[in-house]
């Protein structure tokens, strides 16, 4: 993984796994997240993968093999997508916009490779074309901030409730993920230093990993390297809601998918923990979350928002109550539902009525 070249900035601190080759902070770690949240904030994010696909049959065979509907995906249209197991639990999972002429896929630097490995696996005889893009790099901002000259900008499209997807948590105007929206830009890697320093002529500030996390965690939104472990599903992260379409054709873990929805509840839930203040620490993401003498779940994510204080994305047990006191290490935790612990996504079949025995059918003495 190559190191960026503004890591060599003054005031620069490195990040650590899995955001390693950017840097966590410029020097100024509120400033720079009060300057994102307020648009004005660029962040580094050149250590993620881009990967395209191109050919005709690149919308049919996406979307024959991932969670999203894709057959009709309009030119500049941003929506993002999972590739399942064929336990439907959560493998990959990529930003999508198509330009045109090729599909942009973004992904998570540790498994781009994967990513683009599985797909290199299903092409068979469709007229597709993978390719990896080392020499290009990506920088965030939010949706309404500067304008960078890019080759396509993905708009975050969380937590807008999909046609033909569903629902764990609140409604749409009621997720905190609708104050603020990112966005992915895809540059020239050699044009990272120029592009940043004209955005920072026109009043931009550079802004590291630890902004771009909290402003992630504060919106509630799910990622790949944090909050999916081995078993996770999308239900349980609250990720059918932009990730997942119901009403499509089957795919790898669609079963999986379809049962929980319609059937099911998850086993777990994605919540936020608001953690005790009092302390000058913070615990690592991995910390198991207890209820008394019991475990029941783990961090993923932890930040220090400027204005929420230290908070968390952990995954519990869903059955939790979400008044339980909970402690992590020595700081005590309060509970924001994410995904509720009813388990029920918006718009579930109701249960069927059993039918009743047909007393003709009895067996007689």
């Amino acid at each position: 993984m190559s190191t960026s070249a503004l890591l060599t900035r003054r005031g620069a601190v490195a990040a650590a796994e899995p955001d390693q080759g950017v840097a966590a902070h410029y020097g100024e770690p509120v400033a720079e997240q009060r300057a994102l949240e307020a648009g004005r904030g660029i962040v580094d994010l050149s250590h993620l993968g881009v990967i395209t696909v191109s050919g005709s049959d690149r919308f049919t065979w996406l979307h024959s093999i991932t969670t999203q509907h894709l057959t009709a995906l309009e030119t500049g249209v941003s929506t993002e997508m999972l590739v399942l197991d064929p336990h439907g639990r959560i493998e990959h999972a990529a930003a999508v916009l198509d330009d045109g002429e090729r599909t942009w896929l973004i992904t998570e630097a540790g498994t781009a490779a994967g990513l683009t490995a599985y797909l290199e696996s299903m092409r068979f005889a469709m007229r597709v074309e993978v390719a990896t893009h080392p020499d290009l790099a990506v920088l965030g901002t939010s949706a309404q901030g500067p304008d960078l000259q890019g080759r396509v900008q993905w708009r975050d499209p969380w937590p807008v409730e999909a046609t033909g997807s569903t629902r764990y948590g609140p409604p749409d105007h009621e997720h905190p993920g609708a104050q603020w929206q990112a966005s992915l830009w895809i540059l020239e890697r050699e044009s990272l230093p120029e592009q940043v320093a004209a955005a920072e002529a026109d009043g931009a500030v550079l802004a590291g990993m630890w902004a771009w996390e909290a402003m992630r965690v504060a919106t509630w939104r799910p990622r790949l390297a944090k909050e999916v472990d081995s078993r996770a599903i999308p239900h349980e992260l609250d990720w059918l809601r932009t990730a997942v379409h119901l009403e499509k054709g089957c795919y790898r873990g669609q079963e999986t998918v379809a049962r929980v929805f319609t059937m099911g509840r998850p086993p777990r839930r994605l919540t936020m923990l608001h953690l005790d203040g009092s302390e000058h620490i913070t615990p690592e993401a991995g910390a198991a979350v207890r209820h008394g003498d019991k475990d029941v779940g783990r961090i993923t994510t932890v930040v220090r928002h400027h204005e929420l204080g230290p908070v968390a994305l952990a995954v519990l047990k869903r059955s939790l109550d979400p008044e339980a006191t909970l402690h992590v290490e020595d700081l005590a935790a309060a509970q924001e539902v994410i995904a509720t612990p009813e388990g029920i996504g918006t718009g579930r079949p109701p249960p069927q009525p059993r039918p009743k025995p047909n007393p003709a059918l009895r067996r007689r003495p």
